[in-house]
Protein backbone atom coordinates (compact mmCIF):
# COMPACT_ATOMS: atom_id res chain seq x y z
CA UNK A 1 0.00 0.00 0.00
CA UNK A 2 0.92 3.71 -0.64
CA UNK A 3 1.72 6.11 1.75
CA UNK A 4 -0.57 9.29 1.08
CA UNK A 5 1.98 12.25 1.19
CA UNK A 6 -1.09 14.46 -0.53
CA UNK A 7 -3.69 14.50 2.65
CA UNK A 8 -5.16 17.61 1.95
CA UNK A 9 -5.49 16.52 -1.59
CA UNK A 10 -6.82 13.16 -0.21
CA UNK A 11 -9.34 14.76 2.03
CA UNK A 12 -10.60 17.28 -1.13
CA UNK A 13 -10.65 14.17 -3.49
CA UNK A 14 -12.80 11.97 -1.26
CA UNK A 15 -14.80 15.05 -0.32
CA UNK A 16 -15.38 15.37 -4.23
CA UNK A 17 -14.02 18.89 -4.19
CA UNK A 18 -11.07 20.71 -5.89
CA UNK A 19 -7.86 20.41 -3.71
CA UNK A 20 -6.02 23.86 -3.08
CA UNK A 21 -3.17 24.98 -4.31
CA UNK A 22 -0.02 23.24 -2.19
CA UNK A 23 4.09 24.73 -1.73
CA UNK A 24 5.60 20.78 -2.22
CA UNK A 25 8.70 22.35 -1.98
CA UNK A 26 10.30 25.18 -1.31
CA UNK A 27 9.82 27.23 -5.00
CA UNK A 28 7.93 24.39 -6.41
CA UNK A 29 3.54 24.10 -6.30
CA UNK A 30 0.80 22.13 -7.16
CA UNK A 31 -2.05 23.99 -8.73
CA UNK A 32 -5.11 21.93 -9.41
CA UNK A 33 -6.90 22.26 -12.76
CA UNK A 34 -10.18 21.16 -13.51
CA UNK A 35 -11.29 18.57 -16.30
CA UNK A 36 -14.47 18.91 -17.58
CA UNK A 37 -16.89 16.13 -17.48
CA UNK A 38 -14.56 13.53 -16.48
CA UNK A 39 -14.37 11.68 -13.71
CA UNK A 40 -10.80 12.47 -12.21
CA UNK A 41 -12.35 15.96 -11.97
CA UNK A 42 -8.87 17.58 -12.73
CA UNK A 43 -5.20 17.99 -13.60
CA UNK A 44 -2.29 18.21 -11.12
CA UNK A 45 0.00 21.20 -12.79
CA UNK A 46 3.24 21.73 -10.98
CA UNK A 47 4.49 25.21 -11.14
CA UNK A 48 8.10 25.73 -10.80
CA UNK A 49 9.90 29.12 -9.72
CA UNK A 50 12.95 29.52 -12.24
CA UNK A 51 16.35 30.74 -10.98
CA UNK A 52 16.24 34.31 -12.40
CA UNK A 53 12.91 35.02 -12.64
CA UNK A 54 9.82 33.45 -14.01
CA UNK A 55 7.99 29.99 -13.72
CA UNK A 56 8.46 26.52 -15.77
CA UNK A 57 5.41 24.24 -15.58
CA UNK A 58 4.64 20.61 -16.22
CA UNK A 59 1.86 20.32 -17.84
CA UNK A 60 -1.23 22.81 -18.21
CA UNK A 61 -5.02 21.28 -18.19
CA UNK A 62 -7.92 21.25 -20.38
CA UNK A 63 -8.05 23.91 -22.84
CA UNK A 64 -10.90 26.02 -21.63
CA UNK A 65 -12.06 29.37 -20.16
CA UNK A 66 -12.49 27.16 -16.27
CA UNK A 67 -9.43 25.40 -16.65
CA UNK A 68 -7.20 29.03 -18.07
CA UNK A 69 -9.24 30.75 -14.58
CA UNK A 70 -7.87 28.03 -12.17
CA UNK A 71 -4.28 27.72 -13.84
CA UNK A 72 -4.17 31.98 -13.53
CA UNK A 73 -5.47 31.59 -9.63
CA UNK A 74 -2.97 28.82 -9.16
CA UNK A 75 -0.24 30.87 -10.29
CA UNK A 76 -1.26 34.07 -8.34
CA UNK A 77 -1.04 32.41 -4.79
CA UNK A 78 2.82 32.57 -5.45
CA UNK A 79 2.65 35.96 -7.23
CA UNK A 80 3.20 34.96 -10.50
CA UNK A 81 0.68 35.23 -13.93
CA UNK A 82 0.47 33.47 -17.40
CA UNK A 83 3.05 35.90 -18.60
CA UNK A 84 5.67 34.89 -16.66
CA UNK A 85 5.58 31.17 -17.80
CA UNK A 86 8.86 30.31 -19.78
CA UNK A 87 8.39 26.94 -20.43
CA UNK A 88 5.76 24.17 -20.66
CA UNK A 89 6.30 20.38 -20.46
CA UNK A 90 3.88 17.98 -21.22
CA UNK A 91 4.04 14.65 -19.97
CA UNK A 92 1.58 13.62 -22.51
CA UNK A 93 -0.12 14.34 -25.61
CA UNK A 94 -3.87 13.66 -24.23
CA UNK A 95 -6.04 17.01 -23.92
CA UNK A 96 -5.93 17.04 -20.09
CA UNK A 97 -2.43 17.40 -19.94
CA UNK A 98 -2.05 19.33 -23.09
CA UNK A 99 -4.93 21.27 -24.05
CA UNK A 100 -3.62 24.92 -22.77
CA UNK A 101 -0.35 24.61 -23.58
CA UNK A 102 -0.62 26.87 -26.46
CA UNK A 103 -2.54 29.30 -24.72
CA UNK A 104 -0.12 29.78 -22.05
CA UNK A 105 2.58 29.81 -25.03
CA UNK A 106 0.92 32.19 -27.05
CA UNK A 107 0.37 34.34 -23.85
CA UNK A 108 4.09 34.45 -22.78
CA UNK A 109 6.13 33.41 -25.39
CA UNK A 110 6.91 30.04 -23.64
CA UNK A 111 8.53 27.32 -25.24
CA UNK A 112 6.26 24.06 -25.28
CA UNK A 113 7.98 20.52 -24.94
CA UNK A 114 6.59 17.03 -25.62
CA UNK A 115 8.63 14.00 -26.76
CA UNK A 116 8.65 13.34 -30.22
CA UNK A 117 6.54 10.14 -30.70
CA UNK A 118 3.53 12.32 -29.07
CA UNK A 119 4.18 15.39 -31.50
CA UNK A 120 4.31 12.78 -34.18
CA UNK A 121 0.45 12.13 -33.33
CA UNK A 122 -0.37 15.61 -33.87
CA UNK A 123 0.59 16.13 -37.35
CA UNK A 124 -2.02 16.08 -40.04
CA UNK A 125 -4.62 18.35 -41.25
CA UNK A 126 -8.19 17.71 -42.57
CA UNK A 127 -7.05 14.46 -44.57
CA UNK A 128 -5.21 12.89 -41.05
CA UNK A 129 -8.70 13.51 -39.49
CA UNK A 130 -10.68 11.77 -41.86
CA UNK A 131 -7.89 8.79 -41.57
CA UNK A 132 -8.15 8.64 -37.83
CA UNK A 133 -11.95 8.32 -37.90
CA UNK A 134 -11.67 5.61 -40.44
CA UNK A 135 -8.99 3.67 -37.74
CA UNK A 136 -11.37 4.00 -35.05
CA UNK A 137 -14.31 3.01 -36.50
CA UNK A 138 -12.13 -0.13 -38.21
CA UNK A 139 -10.91 -1.02 -34.57
CA UNK A 140 -13.91 -0.79 -33.03
CA UNK A 141 -15.61 -2.60 -35.65
CA UNK A 142 -12.43 -5.48 -35.43
CA UNK A 143 -13.33 -5.30 -31.73
CA UNK A 144 -16.41 -6.10 -32.53
CA UNK A 145 -18.29 -3.18 -30.58
CA UNK A 146 -21.92 -3.20 -32.06
CA UNK A 147 -23.37 -1.12 -34.17
CA UNK A 148 -25.55 0.68 -31.03
CA UNK A 149 -22.45 1.65 -28.81
CA UNK A 150 -20.43 2.93 -31.76
CA UNK A 151 -19.91 6.43 -31.19
CA UNK A 152 -22.33 9.40 -33.10
CA UNK A 153 -19.96 10.40 -36.19
CA UNK A 154 -20.39 13.99 -35.22
CA UNK A 155 -19.66 13.51 -31.41
CA UNK A 156 -16.35 11.15 -33.17
CA UNK A 157 -15.28 13.87 -35.28
CA UNK A 158 -15.63 16.57 -32.77
CA UNK A 159 -13.02 14.72 -30.84
CA UNK A 160 -10.51 14.05 -33.34
CA UNK A 161 -10.48 17.52 -34.51
CA UNK A 162 -9.82 18.89 -31.38
CA UNK A 163 -7.59 16.47 -30.62
CA UNK A 164 -5.53 17.69 -34.34
CA UNK A 165 -6.54 20.96 -33.46
CA UNK A 166 -3.67 21.46 -30.99
CA UNK A 167 -0.16 23.20 -31.93
CA UNK A 168 3.39 21.15 -32.13
CA UNK A 169 5.61 21.29 -29.71
CA UNK A 170 8.87 24.01 -30.17
CA UNK A 171 11.13 21.04 -27.85
CA UNK A 172 11.63 18.07 -28.22
CA UNK A 173 11.59 15.49 -25.15
CA UNK A 174 14.33 12.57 -25.71
CA UNK A 175 14.91 10.31 -23.19
CA UNK A 176 17.29 11.05 -21.01
CA UNK A 177 17.15 15.11 -22.04
CA UNK A 178 18.13 17.18 -18.46
CA UNK A 179 15.43 19.79 -18.49
CA UNK A 180 16.40 24.34 -18.97
CA UNK A 181 14.16 24.72 -16.06
CA UNK A 182 17.33 27.12 -14.19
CA UNK A 183 17.89 26.63 -10.53
CA UNK A 184 16.19 22.46 -11.22
CA UNK A 185 17.80 19.11 -11.96
CA UNK A 186 14.88 17.28 -13.71
CA UNK A 187 15.73 14.47 -16.56
CA UNK A 188 13.04 13.29 -18.69
CA UNK A 189 12.38 9.67 -18.38
CA UNK A 190 10.10 8.06 -21.83
CA UNK A 191 8.11 5.59 -19.79
CA UNK A 192 5.54 4.65 -22.92
CA UNK A 193 1.98 3.02 -22.72
CA UNK A 194 -0.38 5.14 -21.86
CA UNK A 195 0.71 6.82 -24.90
CA UNK A 196 3.64 6.54 -27.34
CA UNK A 197 5.29 9.49 -26.37
CA UNK A 198 4.84 9.90 -22.36
CA UNK A 199 7.55 10.78 -20.26
CA UNK A 200 8.18 11.09 -16.62
CA UNK A 201 10.51 13.52 -14.36
CA UNK A 202 12.59 12.55 -12.09
CA UNK A 203 14.94 15.08 -9.84
CA UNK A 204 17.88 13.16 -8.17
CA UNK A 205 18.26 16.57 -5.72
CA UNK A 206 15.23 16.54 -4.68
CA UNK A 207 14.37 12.85 -4.95
CA UNK A 208 11.18 13.91 -6.53
CA UNK A 209 9.45 11.96 -9.26
CA UNK A 210 6.70 13.53 -11.17
CA UNK A 211 4.75 10.44 -12.98
CA UNK A 212 2.20 12.17 -14.85
CA UNK A 213 -0.41 9.06 -15.88
CA UNK A 214 2.28 6.46 -15.90
CA UNK A 215 2.00 5.58 -11.42
CA UNK A 216 -1.38 7.35 -9.91
CA UNK A 217 -1.63 6.20 -6.23
CA UNK A 218 -5.24 4.77 -6.37
CA UNK A 219 -6.05 3.57 -10.19
CA UNK A 220 -4.12 2.13 -13.53
CA UNK A 221 -4.19 4.42 -16.69
CA UNK A 222 -6.00 3.17 -19.36
CA UNK A 223 -3.82 1.37 -22.03
CA UNK A 224 -5.11 1.31 -25.42
CA UNK A 225 -4.40 1.10 -28.98
CA UNK A 226 -3.30 4.27 -31.35
CA UNK A 227 -3.90 5.32 -34.55
CA UNK A 228 -0.48 5.16 -35.31
CA UNK A 229 -0.42 1.70 -35.15
CA UNK A 230 1.51 1.10 -31.75
CA UNK A 231 1.56 -2.84 -31.98
CA UNK A 232 1.84 -3.43 -28.12
CA UNK A 233 0.98 -1.03 -25.79
CA UNK A 234 0.56 -2.93 -22.70
CA UNK A 235 3.90 -4.46 -23.20
CA UNK A 236 5.21 -0.78 -23.61
CA UNK A 237 3.69 -0.23 -20.29
CA UNK A 238 4.81 -2.78 -18.62
CA UNK A 239 8.55 -2.02 -19.42
CA UNK A 240 7.88 1.43 -18.87
CA UNK A 241 7.06 0.37 -15.08
CA UNK A 242 10.21 -2.02 -15.39
CA UNK A 243 12.39 1.19 -15.63
CA UNK A 244 11.46 3.23 -12.73
CA UNK A 245 12.59 0.49 -10.51
CA UNK A 246 16.13 1.81 -10.57
CA UNK A 247 14.86 5.03 -8.93
CA UNK A 248 14.28 6.20 -5.40
CA UNK A 249 11.44 9.62 -4.72
CA UNK A 250 10.60 10.51 -1.52
CA UNK A 251 7.55 11.21 -2.83
CA UNK A 252 5.80 10.93 -6.28
CA UNK A 253 4.21 13.64 -7.66
CA UNK A 254 1.09 12.40 -10.26
CA UNK A 255 -1.01 14.15 -12.59
CA UNK A 256 -4.34 12.88 -11.26
CA UNK A 257 -5.52 12.20 -7.69
CA UNK A 258 -3.21 13.19 -4.77
CA UNK A 259 0.77 12.54 -4.12
CA UNK A 260 1.94 10.01 -2.65
CA UNK A 261 5.30 7.59 -1.35
CA UNK A 262 6.05 4.54 -1.83
CA UNK A 263 7.08 3.98 -5.21
CA UNK A 264 7.89 0.37 -5.41
CA UNK A 265 5.07 -1.07 -3.62
CA UNK A 266 2.68 0.76 -6.32
CA UNK A 267 4.79 -0.59 -8.83
CA UNK A 268 4.15 -3.76 -7.40
CA UNK A 269 0.38 -3.52 -7.07
CA UNK A 270 -0.07 -2.53 -10.48
CA UNK A 271 1.85 -5.22 -12.09
CA UNK A 272 0.20 -7.76 -9.95
CA UNK A 273 -3.09 -5.59 -11.66
CA UNK A 274 -2.09 -6.45 -14.66
CA UNK A 275 -0.80 -10.02 -14.36
CA UNK A 276 -4.06 -10.96 -13.00
CA UNK A 277 -6.08 -9.09 -15.42
CA UNK A 278 -4.29 -10.82 -18.24
CA UNK A 279 -4.78 -14.48 -16.44
CA UNK A 280 -8.42 -13.57 -15.84
CA UNK A 281 -9.00 -12.99 -20.05
CA UNK A 282 -7.02 -15.70 -20.25
CA UNK A 283 -9.68 -17.69 -18.72
CA UNK A 284 -12.10 -16.30 -20.20
CA UNK A 285 -10.93 -17.10 -23.77
CA UNK A 286 -10.75 -20.78 -22.57
CA UNK A 287 -14.43 -20.41 -21.36
CA UNK A 288 -15.52 -18.75 -24.16
CA UNK A 289 -13.19 -19.23 -27.21
CA UNK A 290 -14.07 -17.77 -30.40
CA UNK A 291 -15.22 -14.36 -28.84
CA UNK A 292 -14.13 -10.82 -29.54
CA UNK A 293 -12.68 -8.24 -27.55
CA UNK A 294 -15.72 -7.06 -26.63
CA UNK A 295 -17.77 -9.82 -25.88
CA UNK A 296 -14.43 -10.55 -23.30
CA UNK A 297 -14.78 -7.01 -21.84
CA UNK A 298 -18.18 -7.81 -20.86
CA UNK A 299 -16.76 -11.42 -19.50
CA UNK A 300 -14.19 -10.08 -16.88
CA UNK A 301 -14.73 -7.96 -13.79
CA UNK A 302 -14.26 -4.05 -13.99
CA UNK A 303 -14.87 -1.50 -11.22
CA UNK A 304 -18.45 -1.36 -11.61
CA UNK A 305 -21.29 -4.19 -13.07
CA UNK A 306 -20.89 -4.36 -17.17
CA UNK A 307 -24.21 -3.18 -17.22
CA UNK A 308 -23.42 0.30 -15.54
CA UNK A 309 -20.98 1.33 -17.67
CA UNK A 310 -21.77 3.95 -19.97
CA UNK A 311 -20.93 3.29 -23.99
CA UNK A 312 -17.91 4.99 -23.91
CA UNK A 313 -16.48 3.34 -20.49
CA UNK A 314 -17.55 0.05 -22.42
CA UNK A 315 -15.68 0.80 -25.86
CA UNK A 316 -12.73 1.97 -23.43
CA UNK A 317 -12.89 -1.35 -21.70
CA UNK A 318 -13.18 -3.28 -24.50
CA UNK A 319 -10.09 -1.44 -26.18
CA UNK A 320 -7.77 -2.11 -22.51
CA UNK A 321 -9.07 -5.89 -23.30
CA UNK A 322 -7.84 -5.73 -26.72
CA UNK A 323 -4.25 -4.75 -25.80
CA UNK A 324 -4.08 -7.68 -22.66
CA UNK A 325 -4.87 -9.77 -25.44
CA UNK A 326 -2.62 -7.95 -28.02
CA UNK A 327 -0.01 -9.22 -25.37
CA UNK A 328 -1.35 -12.78 -24.90
CA UNK A 329 -0.86 -13.08 -28.54
CA UNK A 330 2.33 -12.33 -28.62
CA UNK A 331 3.57 -14.54 -25.13
CA UNK A 332 2.04 -17.38 -27.54
CA UNK A 333 -1.02 -17.92 -24.83
CA UNK A 334 -3.85 -16.75 -27.45
CA UNK A 335 -4.05 -16.99 -31.27
CA UNK A 336 -6.84 -14.58 -32.95
CA UNK A 337 -7.87 -15.04 -36.52
CA UNK A 338 -8.00 -12.35 -38.85
CA UNK A 339 -11.10 -11.97 -40.03
CA UNK A 340 -13.69 -9.03 -38.24
CA UNK A 341 -13.89 -8.27 -35.85
CA UNK A 342 -11.42 -10.60 -34.69
CA UNK A 343 -12.05 -14.01 -32.90
CA UNK A 344 -9.63 -15.12 -30.10
CA UNK A 345 -8.86 -18.62 -28.82
CA UNK A 346 -6.37 -20.63 -26.33
CA UNK A 347 -3.06 -21.57 -27.85
CA UNK A 348 -2.68 -24.81 -27.17
CA UNK A 349 -6.94 -25.54 -26.28
CA UNK A 350 -6.20 -24.81 -22.60
CA UNK A 351 -5.03 -22.10 -19.79
CA UNK A 352 -1.47 -22.93 -18.33
CA UNK A 353 -0.11 -20.88 -15.52
CA UNK A 354 -0.74 -17.56 -14.82
CA UNK A 355 0.96 -14.52 -17.14
CA UNK A 356 3.99 -13.21 -16.34
CA UNK A 357 3.27 -9.94 -15.05
CA UNK A 358 7.23 -8.46 -15.70
CA UNK A 359 8.83 -7.61 -18.83
CA UNK A 360 7.11 -8.04 -22.08
CA UNK A 361 10.34 -9.40 -24.01
CA UNK A 362 8.76 -11.49 -26.10
CA UNK A 363 8.89 -12.22 -30.17
CA UNK A 364 7.16 -9.72 -32.34
CA UNK A 365 4.21 -9.73 -34.13
CA UNK A 366 2.37 -7.93 -36.89
CA UNK A 367 0.77 -4.90 -35.11
CA UNK A 368 -2.87 -4.74 -34.89
CA UNK A 369 -5.25 -1.96 -35.79
CA UNK A 370 -5.69 1.14 -33.08
CA UNK A 371 -7.83 3.48 -31.98
CA UNK A 372 -7.35 7.06 -32.29
CA UNK A 373 -5.04 8.80 -29.21
CA UNK A 374 -6.05 10.97 -26.43
CA UNK A 375 -8.30 8.20 -24.77
CA UNK A 376 -9.19 9.46 -21.69
CA UNK A 377 -10.57 6.71 -19.82
CA UNK A 378 -9.01 4.43 -17.05
CA UNK A 379 -9.52 1.54 -15.00
CA UNK A 380 -9.81 0.86 -10.97
CA UNK A 381 -6.32 -1.47 -10.22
Amino acid sequence: MVTVTGTAQKSSWDRGVLPPVEQVRPGLWSVPVPVPINPLRYVLVYAFELSGGGVGLVDAGWDTEQAWDALTDGLAVFGARPGDVRAVVVTHVHPDHYGLADRVRRSSGAWVGLHPADAALLEGGPAEAEELLRAMRGLLELSGVPEPTLPDPSEASMQVRTFLSMKQPDVLLHDARVLEFPGWDLRVIWTPGHSPGHVCLYSDDQRLLLSGDHVLPRITPNISFHSQRVPNPLGDYLDSLARMRVLTPEEILPGHEYRFSDLPSRLTEIEHHHAARLTEIERAVGRQPGSTAWELAAAVEWSRQWGELSAFMRRAASGETFAHLALLVRRGRVRRDQGVPARFSLEGGSPRSPAAPLSSATPPCAPLPDAPPGTPGRTAS
